[in-house]
This record gives structure tokens, C-alpha cells and sequence, in this order.
């Protein structure tokens, strides 16, 4: 138990902020804060997707320097090296200046400069001719673009469904569990309640991703003594100052998860009020075996789900108002049997397998460790509750005079996502927050708008017919599956998308499966593609797994000496390791010379007390021949005549992504920005487009924010006044209660169309995956790879993660950025080390069935024992980025995907399923087993493998030798 509260690490009154923010006067006439530039714009970052606001300094129309904007919603005026370090990334040598068209063989970079309309033509006349005979043969796939609102909607309309942004490399099995559960997910669609959390657990979560947020959220909980446990295999950044820190094995954080929850069950510490009013916690499961409707809800013919009523002795729809649940038993209702969730869930996880002694030795957790957090969170849930003095009215009409808070929050992410266990993982911790009654509670985890909404969400994805020539798709590519009749598979159950995303494959695929396009647009399978179009998706270098196949995959002929993949075009504004495959470049900008929109559409900027979004602008004019791709985009829609970016006469309906910002109305009155809407700009969510919109963002710093009253900003899930805004704000259709869904009806349906019932069955192959995985209730099992890997061979486990100064390929190209980290290290055990006879500094192969790279290593403590990890992407190519060829990052730096799998080894029928989750399609790159070998010495000093130098595209100079910023603007003192 926690007995006592402890000042954090940095709680000391030094480090506390200043009351008075404006330094006083020195006296001695030196103006310690003068003026850096003769105007400021105020713009989002886009160093991460964190989305910070900053403020850009100009002088004389160059970029001077850059801060936070501490009116910003996000950052609050914070801002970390990356977001600082934007001017090197604007500056950078690597830009690209001018559209590309390939002249010699694909990989060798040879290219010719043409002009922009050429390159429009030669794009817009290839994929004419596919949308007029087979839509689907175009693949596009974007990587970390802040748009997929509109890159969706293009694809939608040009009739493929082979879109897909970078999510399933990610961290879809992050929303895709979380939607499925509670209706939010971790990161972008809820956080923790960093003002009055007591407790606070971290699970898989590096730096590189919302860091300021959880650096000022951290700041808090620390400064009131609050407690944080991180659960990581390594301890950096945020782990580093945790109070706690356990140091679990990779890809058993959900056994550590349900022990947990078996230790709350065990001692009947669960919130029993909270389940029976906002989950299904109470709902009748059907119990019969080997029929269509086992495991189903049982429902009344109104298709409401029903409940038992103890003190009526009847089943009674779960929303009657008068309902007083049991939530455990067994009854027959109509000669039914029948069970309540809850009654399967206790079954299930006070079961001895779940128990600390079972589970300890393989998630490398001591026993007694499980048990104390699991009595310390449940003493700080509930007898360290909280209640705020807010009355609020939940749907039934019943008026609460307070707002009760569990003061336990908690946070995951890429840790958890990346493992082919993620999905059902991510679901138990989403389990172990509403047991404990958490979720969107004071001291919780809470909401962000547009979120709750209804598990699982919509829309299902489009595109079950694969597409027709010149018809747009009956919806958005992406969606959500509810039943096996959404999957996109023909009538033999084949996939109909290229990535095979929504198959008995990845039937819960609602992110895509970026990682596998490559790959199966290389083999044919299911079908050949013509083009694959990306836009800032590096998957040449460190945005695949098992980077020399990749290369070799885009470059491979067929017997005739055609390229298998017939045709690529690729839009980045740097010269990555992937522009010299492309066939045709379109050079984008730097986020500093265009416009973006941050929508509620999409990824938006709000927080938990209200939502938000917000627009980047142009801060610069560019000085080079290039243009933002969503522009490029807009005109390419408008050359082939797609519907919505024509208009009747044919002529193009938006001038630009600027224009289509203000313009463009999803459904009536609903468009991709929510502040100052209507003709007279004073409407939100819904209204008119105003032609002044984008003025009012810059006016107002960039971003738009509404904060919700006292009484919205807790239990959305069932508060009238805030469902009742979300409704006029176009979040949710109707005014429902949104139900927490600890034991998953989809899910269930896909199993039993695995033991042969409906319409819609998968193949026979398929049958035993799908039932085995598909379970409606969270539970455990091994990775893939640990499974199908001799763990005797190849003994460690090994994981990659960002350090929070860089953000995938970007940073590593930042002179200020690789001054900091210019090569990274494999962090190996030091006790580890001594058994295979290595010390610091020395060079070792790290080996897996898929590989082997080559890097040097550094001793510590701060990791799991038998784990090894590294910085990911610092490796580079050498000749990409415009880096100098004796850069450290390609000469001393490596990329651990080179030994990672884009698919499984076989398994026991010989079939190589891809290396991802089997509900989501996620990339399970944090599953890879490897083992260490010592170099000779003479391997020492250099990295492999070493790929041939790509030369620079045109008019992109040498390197220089020396790359600095700043000395124009200095006073010429004495001259």
C-alpha cells in the first residue's frame, strides 16, 4: 500500500515555474530579452505529431528562430529540441528542388529535372488510364502526412481501395483496440487527467511521440507526489524518471496486464456501480455450443441488448432506467441459457493461469511485485477517490450532484502496438482501466472530442467490389469492421486490397497495412498492381521491415525485364533513401511554406476539457521549384475529373489546399476545419464556409479551441450536456449512450463464422486462426515470432524506439538534431555482456532468421536482461539526405530493420503469414528474436550492410563541409 506521498523527482521549489514570467530590470541598460526578428507567425510544428503551436521569428524574410506558442492548447508555450530545431530541417541541404523523371535504372538515383507540368501530365495520364479500366491498380499510400482527411477522400473518389496511411506500421492495434473497447484509444484520442491523477502507469512509450504533453503532464503528477510506474524493457526519457520502473520482457505486457486485474477480482476490488452503468458489463451472453448464436447477446426483437434484472427476476433491456443488474449467475430466458459478461470475465481471469506465480517468470515480473501494484492501485482507486463539487445529468435523466473521480490514469503506445499480441493486449489494459473505474473520470483517463464514440465506430470500409472503372467508392477506404459481410474479400474469400487488409488475414485492419504493399505488389498477390504512389513514406529505408529485400523487390524485373512493379511515383520534400526508386518525384515543400489542416476529421489538436484543431500556413515563400503535394493532389483530382473536385462545367473546384480548407463541407455544414464557421465566422462545428476562415486561425495563432463547461468534461459516455454538443458539433449522429464493451460482439461473430456459421465463412485454412484470435474477451498469448524462432538459436529479444529529438527519418538529417545523436549504439546488459564475453565499445553482428546488421554496442544497466535495443533510424544510406559520405550515420550508425521480417518463417503448414497482429495487420517489428556475435577486429570501426552510395538528384549541391545557421543576423560590431 502507499502509505505516503513522496516529492517527485522534479518537485523541487527551483524547478517550479516562476510566478512572474517577464525577467526584472538588470539595471544595467542590457536587454536581456530583445527582439530576434521583425515579425513572428504564429503555425503548427511539424518536427513529430505532436502538433505543437510555435512561433516563427522572421527577419528580413528569413526564418531567425523559433518557439513555443504558450497560448497553444497542445504545448502550452513548451517546446523540445525537435520543434526548436525546424529552421536546420527548412535549411536542410537534402531538399529536393525541382520534379524528377527517372533516366537510368531504378535504385540508381539518375534522374532528369522536367517541369511541373510534364510531371503533372505524365501522373495524370497514367492514372487516368487506370481509373477508366481498373481503379484498383493504383496503390497509394502515404506515410506521416497530417492529411489522410483529404488523401482518403481522393482516393475514395478515384475508386481504389488500396489506400492506406502509416497507422498499421504504428499503432493501430493502440486505436483499433481502444475503439473497440471504450470508443477513444490512447494519444490522439484521450490522455490522462495530469491535474489530479494520484497514480499514474506508462506502458511502452518512447519519446518521440506527444513529448510535450506527457513532459508537462509528468511535471504535475511529480510535483503533487503523485506515484509513476513505467512498464518498459528499457528505461529512457520518461522511464528514466519514473518512481517505478519494471522492466518487463517484450510482448508480455498483457500477462502482466490480467494478473493484475486477477489480483483486483481476487480481492473484490473492481468498481461494481461503474461497470453496471456504463459497460456491458451486465449484458446476457447466450450459452449454447455448436449453435449460430452462441456467444452472442441476447437481445429483445427491437435488437436491444437485454440484462438481468435481480430484483424483477426478468431480462430487461440493458438501457431501462429502472434496471438493477446482476452481473453474475446463470439464467434461461425463453429457454435460453444465458450468462452475464461479467460472470465470463471472472471466470476467466480468476482462473490460477492468470495468477502473479503463474505468470511472473515469463513476463520477468516478480510476483510480489504484481500483487503490490495491483493493492496499490486499488487502494488509490478507491480509497483515495476524489469528487468534484459539479452537478451533471446523465441520459436517463438523472441529475448527480457530484463528479466522482478514481485518481488512476494510465497511457500506452508503439511498445504495446508493435507486437502481434498488441491488439488483445491493448484491450486488457483497457479492461484493467474500467474495472477500476477510470475512464473519463476525474484523476482518470479521459476523453478527447470527437471522442467517445459508439464501439466499434463507423464507417465500415469501402470497396468490396475492388473498385470500378471512372466510379468512386460507395464510402472511405478505411473503416471498421462490425461482422465477416464488412470484410473486403471476394467470393472465394480472396482479399480484394492489395495489403490484404480487412481479410481473414487482418479482418480488423482499420489503419491498412502500409508494410505489406511492397511485398505483395511485388509477388502478384492477390493480383498485379500498375502504380504505387506514396507520399512521405520512406519504405526504402526504414519504414520496412527487412530493408534489403524491400530494395531489391522495387527493383525486380519479371522474365520479359519489366519491373514487377510496373510504375512508381513518390512525393517527399527530402532526398530519402526512396526517392531513388521512385520513377517519377514530385518535390513537396517544408511544413513551413504551406498550408495544413490539423481536422477533427482526422488527428486532431483538442484535449480532454475541449476540442480542437489547427492550420499550418505559409511562414516562407519557397525558393525552390516545388509544391505541397495536397496541392499537387487537388489538381491531379481535378485533371481526371473525379467527382467533388470538378464542378458541373468541369472546371476545378478547389484553387488549392487552401481553398479546399475553407471550402470543402464533408456532409452539410461540416468541413475540415470547426472554428469560425458561417458566412459571418461565428459558428463552430457546423455552418457554412466562411472565406475568412483561414484569416481567423492565423489572427488567433494558428489553432481554434472551445473549452466544454464544468459539467461536459467528464463521463461522456453518459452526460446529456456533453452528448447533447457532440451531437450539434456532427462528433456522434444521435444522442445514445456510448457502452464500454468489455467482451467484444464483433469479435465473437468472426468466430463462430469460423465453426462454419453464416453467410460469410472463412477458407478452411483460415478457420483455426480466426477462432483462436478473434476471442471476445482480452487474453494473451506468445508473439508469433517467439513461437516459430528457436529461442535456444536466437535467445533475445530486441527492440528500436525514437529518441525524443528526433522523429523517424526527419530528424537524422537535422544538423542541429545529429549533433546530439549522430550514431546510435545497441544497449546491451552488462551482465549480459560479461556472459558473452563482450565490453563497451566493441562491434558485434546481431543475427535473426530474417539478417543481420552490424553496429556497435554500449553497456548499461537500464534494460531488461536478455533484451538488446537501439535508436531507431539514425542508420543511413549513404549519399541520401544530402549528408556527406563520411557522415556517422551511414558509416558508423546502423538500421536494425535490416534484420527484421516483412514475413513470419513458415509455420507447421508451410504458409509465411506477414509479421503482423491477426486481428489488426499491425507490424509486429518489437517481436524480433536475435543473437550476438563479436566481430573480429578487423570488422570493427564501420557498419554493415553497406549499400552502393546514391548519387544526389539534380541541382541538389555537395554537402557542405561546415553547416551552420545564424551569422547573417548578427551585429556587425566595429564594421
Amino acid at each position: 500500500m502507499i502509505t505516503g506521498k513522496v516529492r517527485g523527482a522534479n518537485a523541487a521549489p527551483t524547478q517550479q515555474p516562476l510566478h512572474v514570467s517577464r525577467a526584472p530590470a538588470e539595471g544595467d541598460g542590457v536587454e536581456t530579452s530583445c527582439p530576434v526578428g521583425d515579425s513572428v507567425a504564429k503555425t503548427t510544428c511539424y518536427m513529430c505529431a505532436c502538433r505543437c503551436g510555435i512561433e516563427v521569428h522572421l527577419r528580413d524574410g528569413q526564418i531567425r528562430y523559433i518557439n513555443g506558442n504558450k497560448d497553444h492548447p497542445v504545448n502550452r508555450g513548451v517546446l523540445c529540441g525537435k520543434g526548436s530545431a525546424g529552421i536546420m530541417q527548412h535549411y536542410s541541404p537534402g531538399r529536393l528542388r525541382k520534379p524528377l523523371l527517372r533516366t537510368g535504372p531504378r535504385g540508381s538515383g539518375q534522374f532528369r529535372e522536367i517541369e511541373w507540368e510534364e510531371a503533372l501530365s505524365i501522373a495524370a495520364d497514367r492514372l487516368s488510364r487506370i481509373r477508366s479500366t481498373d481503379p484498383k491498380r493504383l496503390a497509394f499510400f502515404t506515410g506521416r502526412d497530417q492529411s489522410q482527411s483529404l488523401t482518403g477522400w481522393w482516393a475514395s473518389k478515384f475508386g481504389t481501395p488500396n489506400f492506406a496511411a502509416h497507422g498499421g506500421f504504428c499503432s493501430v492495434n493502440m486505436a483499433t483496440a481502444g475503439l473497440y473497447t471504450v470508443g477513444g484509444a490512447f494519444w490522439e484520442f484521450g490522455e490522462p487527467d495530469w491535474d489530479r491523477a494520484k497514480y499514474f502507469l506508462l506502458f511502452g512509450v518512447a519519446e518521440d511521440h506527444d513529448s510535450n504533453p506527457i513532459k508537462i503532464g509528468l511535471g504535475k503528477l511529480k510535483g503533487r507526489g503523485g506515484k509513476f510506474v513505467s512498464i518498459n524493457p528499457c528505461r529512457t526519457g520518461y522511464n528514466a524518471i519514473a518512481d517505478e520502473w519494471i522492466a518487463i520482457r517484450p510482448g508480455t505486457d498483457g500477462l502482466f496486464v490480467l494478473a493484475l486485474i486477477h489480483e483486483l477480482l481476487r480481492a473484490g476490488r473492481v468498481d461494481i456501480d461503474y461497470l453496471a452503468r456504463f459497460t456491458n458489463a451486465p449484458v446476457l451472453v447466450v450459452k449454447a455450443p455448436g449453435e449460430a448464436d452462441d456467444g452472442l447477446f441476447l437481445r429483445d426483437a427491437e435488437g436491444s441488448p437485454l440484462a438481468w434484472d435481480r430484483l424483477r427476476a426478468r431480462a430487461v433491456p440493458l438501457d431501462d432506467p429502472e434496471l438493477a443488474p446482476a452481473l453474475t449467475g446463470a439464467f434461461t430466458v425463453e429457454g435460453r441459457a444465458c450468462v452475464p459478461v461479467f460472470q465470463l470475465l471472472a471466470e476467466r481471469y480468476l482462473d490460477a493461469s492468470h495468477g502473479p506465480e503463474a505468470v511472473a517468470e515469463r513476463c520477468g515480473v516478480p510476483a510480489e511485485v504484481i500483487r503490490r501494484i495491483a493493492a496499490e492501485l486499488a487502494h488509490v482507486a478507491f480509497d483515495e477517490a476524489i469528487e468534484l463539487p459539479v452537478p451533471w445529468t446523465d441520459l436517463q435523466g438523472r441529475r448527480h450532484e457530484t463528479m466522482r473521480g478514481r485518481p488512476v490514469a494510465m497511457h500506452a503506445m508503439r511498445g504495446i502496438s508493435a507486437h502481434s499480441n498488441g491488439f488483445q493486449t491493448c484491450r486488457a489494459i483497457h479492461l484493467l482501466q474500467v474495472l477500476l473505474g477510470t475512464v473519463d473520470v476525474p484523476g482518470g483517463w479521459r476523453f478527447k472530442p470527437p471522442f467517445p464514440k459508439p464501439p466499434p465506430p463507423g464507417p465500415k470500409p469501402a470497396g468490396k467490389d475492388g473498385g470500378r472503372p471512372d466510379t468512386p467508392l460507395a464510402g472511405m477506404p478505411l473503416g471498421f469492421v462490425h461482422a465477416p459481410e464488412d470484410l473486403l474479400v471476394d467470393g472465394e474469400g480472396n482479399p480484394v486490397r492489395i495489403d490484404k487488409a480487412y481479410s481473414w488475414e487482418a479482418p480488423l485492419a482499420s489503419h491498412g497495412m502500409m508494410h505489406m504493399v511492397i511485398r505483395n505488389a511485388w509477388a502478384g498477390d492477390p493480383y498485379p498492381i500498375d502504380t504505387l504512389m506514396m507520399y512521405m513514406a520512406n519504405m526504402a529505408w526504414n519504414s520496412s521491415m527487412n530493408t534489403d529485400e524491400t530494395m531489391t523487390m522495387l527493383t525486380d524485373t519479371d522474365e520479359e525485364g519489366n519491373y514487377r512493379i510496373p510504375y512508381i511515383i513518390y512525393a517527399d520534400a527530402y532526398a530519402s533513401e526512396t526517392v531513388a526508386y521512385a520513377d517519377l518525384v514530385l518535390p513537396d515543400t517544408t511544413y513551413l511554406e504551406r498550408h495544413d489542416c490539423i481536422s477533427l476529421l482526422d488527428r486532431p489538436i483538442s484535449h480532454a476539457d475541449g476540442p480542437g484543431d489547427a492550420i499550418r500556413h505559409p511562414v516562407v515563400p519557397p525558393d525552390r521549384d516545388v509544391r505541397p503535394f495536397q496541392s499537387v493532389l487537388i489538381e491531379l483530382g481535378a485533371r481526371l475529373g473525379l467527382p467533388g473536385f470538378v464542378n458541373e462545367d468541369g472546371g476545378a473546384t478547389y484553387r488549392d489546399y487552401a481553398d479546399y480548407i475553407v471550402n470543402h463541407e464533408r456532409t452539410p455544414g461540416i468541413g475540415p476545419l470547426a472554428g469560425w464557421r458561417g458566412e459571418d465566422g461565428e459558428a463552430i462545428g457546423r455552418g457554412a464556409p466562411n472565406p475568412s476562415q483561414l484569416e481567423r486561425y492565423i489572427a488567433h495563432g494558428g489553432f481554434w479551441h472551445h473549452t466544454l463547461d464544468a459539467d461536459q468534461r467528464f463521463y461522456k459516455m453518459a452526460n446529456r450536456a456533453y452528448l447533447d454538443f457532440a451531437q450539434q458539433m456532427g462528433f456522434v449522429p444521435k444522442v445514445e449512450p456510448v457502452v464500454f464493451q468489455l467482451y467484444s460482439e464483433p469479435l465473437q461473430r468472426f468466430r463462430l463464422a469460423a465453426r462454419g456459421h453464416g453467410a460469410v465463412q472463412p477458407p478452411e485454412s483460415e478457420r483455426a486462426r480466426i477462432e483462436a484470435h478473434m476471442d471476445p474477451l482480452p487474453f494473451w498469448y506468445p508473439p508469433f515470432e517467439q513461437t516459430l524462432v528457436d529461442d535456444r538459436e536466437f535467445p533475445l529479444a530486441a527492440i528500436t524506439q525514437r529518441p525524443m529529438h528526433m522523429y523517424h527519418s526527419w530528424g537524422s538529417q537535422n544538423a542541429w538534431l545529429r549533433q546530439i545523436t549522430s550514431q546510435n549504439r545497441l544497449f546491451v546488459h552488462r551482465d549480459l555482456a560479461a556472459e558473452l564475453g563482450l565490453v563497451d565499445d566493441d562491434w558485434v553482428w546481431i543475427e535473426s532468421v530474417n539478417g543481420q546488421v552490424k553496429g556497435q554496442i554500449r553497456l548499461v544497466d537500464g534494460v531488461e536482461r536478455n533484451t538488446v535495443w537501439t535508436w531507431n533510424a539514425i542508420g543511413k544510406r549513404r549519399g541520401a539526405w544530402g549528408l556527406k559520405d563520411d557522415a556517422g550515420e551511414s558509416n558508423r550508425g546502423f538500421l536494425l530493420n535490416h534484420a527484421i521480417g516483412d514475413l513470419l518463417p513458415p509455420d507447421v503448414a508451410g504458409k509465411r503469414y506477414s509479421n503482423s497482429d491477426p486481428v489488426t495487420g499491425q507490424a509486429a517489428w518489437f517481436d524480433l528474436r536475435v543473437r550476438l556475435r563479436r566481430c573480429a577486429p578487423a570488422e570493427f570501426g564501420f557498419t554493415q550492410p553497406a549499400f552502393e552510395r546514391l548519387p544526389l538528384p539534380p541541382s541538389i549541391p555537395p554537402a557542405p563541409q561546415t553547416l551552420s545557421f545564424g551569422a547573417q543576423f548578427r551585429k556587425a560590431f566595429g564594421r
